[in-house]
């Protein structure tokens, strides 16, 4: 895809038709119906996928978490800059309790961001899993602004008094 993909390294919408083409070539348009979407990976997720678009694309087709055993300390980063939320499961082997289309429920998410908070909860079909979300406090700051553009727009315009 890399030929097809490269030209159009500018065009957010056409390069996020190939989101997990090669996996799930449906993705680009049930994402777009859902409006929010949580994604599931393994370990070291991202592992290969350094480059921005790989956080930017998803979070434009409504990808606003991903949870994953782990993650490659890249990818978690550039999730961030994009407010994805980069969560990986306390108990690995909850990874087995999700499937596609399972409804995922975070309950009260702002504020535990807010406050701090390392374990997440969340609620898969009725089920209880807690996930771990380890970053910094100015990542934190990202996730809640939405990513860093807003988050350095904001301090910026609070710093000229706008």
């Amino acid at each position: 895809a890399g030929n097809k993909v490269l030209p159009l390294r500018s065009n957010i919408e056409a390069i996020s038709e190939f989101v997990y083409y090669q996996i799930a070539p449906h993705f680009h348009s049930e994402a777009k119906e859902k409006g929010q979407v949580v994604i599931i990976g393994g370990e070291n997720y991202g592992q290969g996928s350094s480059r921005e678009h790989a956080a930017l694309a998803p979070r434009y087709l409504g990808v606003r978490a991903k949870v994953a055993k782990s993650f490659a300390r890249i990818h978690k980063a550039n999730l961030c800059n994009f407010g994805i939320l980069p969560l990986t499961f306390q108990d690995a082997a909850d990874y087995q309790h999700l499937n596609k289309g399972a409804k995922v429920v975070f309950q009260d998410i702002r504020n535990r961001i807010e406050n701090g908070d390392t374990e997440i909860p969340m609620e898969v079909n009725g089920q209880r899993i807690v996930t771990l979300l380890d970053v910094s406090q100015r990542q934190r700051q990202a996730l809640l602004a939405g990513g860093t553009l807003n988050l350095v727009k904001r301090e910026l315009e609070a710093s000229s008094g706008q």
